[in-house]
């Protein structure tokens, strides 16, 4: 079992940046892909990013390329997410989970965590 709590969420203006962090317990994290999802109010959840275990190999939306950074400490058993020159379209509850595969799907994805509110004001 893995267990994911994400943190580093807020309200910010438009153009500046927040870090969240996705930090796991459980065994063999470190052997896991993680990925960062978002769902916004009536809308269906998002693909941001994701990482291999390795921290290797990423993938972003094509959207969000330039502006998200996903970066990982295994050591730290944590995930991050960068977002700079944030927009009031990027308001979003933002979720991490953890899967064998560094998919777009979140269907692949087997643990999750709560999530933590990021609201851009204009």
């Amino acid at each position: 079992q893995v267990q994911l709590v994400e943190s580093g969420g807020g309200l910010v203006q438009a153009g500046g940046s927040l870090r969240l962090s996705c930090a796991a317990s459980g065994r063999s994290f470190s052997s896991y892909a993680t990925g960062w999802f978002r769902q916004a109010p009536g809308k269906e959840r998002e693909f941001v990013a994701t990482i291999t275990w390795s921290g290797g190999w990423t993938h972003y939306a094509d959207s969000l390329k330039g502006r998200f950074s996903i970066s990982r400490d295994n050591a730290k058993n944590t995930v991050y997410l960068q977002m700079n020159s944030l927009k009031p379209e990027d308001t979003a509850v933002y979720s991490c989970a953890a899967g064998r595969l560094s998919t777009s799907l979140s269907a692949t994805y087997d643990y999750w965590g709560q999530g933590t509110q990021v609201t851009v004001s204009s």
